[in-house]
């Protein structure tokens, strides 16, 4: 007689006791498979006053420009997560100023931390994840091929506390929620 014993979580949605909202708990052992926001980090990196884009190589919008950003790795810190992303998309070493914004984007569970930075030296290499990189000054910035709400928020951000040493981070504008 032989057995076969299933160790195979087997979930159910439910409210869990004490909870406010429908999760996945497994039936056998009572596990709770949380599901959480993403957290995307990021930079506005200027040299001379030239801000640093990336032309996406992925989807989603493939082809449109964007900040060097992407998601924070398990065991890094904002900061570090902000300059490997950098150095990943465009090949640049950041030196971080301060915090710029926090951003929520609930429609795509992401929490965006966006840092204002500067590069250190302007030696720029697309990465796996950018067709090109560029330093493009505030007038000819492609507002028409920005790639996601966000990206265009910072920017403003930046352009808003760009004189500004000390300034509280910015949020999502009022007509961002």
């Amino acid at each position: 007689m032989s057995y076969k014993m299933s160790f195979e979580p087997k979930f159910m949605k439910t409210i869990p006791q004490g909870d406010d909202r429908e999760r996945d708990v497994c039936e056998r052992c009572g596990f709770i498979d949380y599901q959480n926001p993403k957290i995307v980090v990021g930079s506005v990196a200027l040299w001379e006053e030239k801000i640093l884009l990336c032309r996406r190589a992925i989807e989603p919008r493939l082809g449109f420009w964007t900040l060097p950003a992407g998601y924070l790795e398990l065991g890094e810190t904002a900061e570090e997560g902000a300059c490997r992303e950098a150095m990943e998309e465009a090949g640049a070493q950041l030196h971080l100023e301060r915090l710029l914004a926090v951003y929520s984007v609930p429609r795509i569970s992401q929490v965006q931390i966006l840092f204002r930075a500067r590069l250190e030296t302007p030696s720029l290499a697309a990465g796996p994840e950018s067709q090109e990189v560029g330093l493009f000054p505030w007038s000819d910035i492609p507002w028409g091929d920005i790639a996601f709400p966000t990206v265009g928020w910072a920017l403003r951000h930046w352009r808003a506390s760009r004189d500004s040493a000390d300034f509280a981070p910015f949020s999502n504008p009022v007509e961002g929620l």
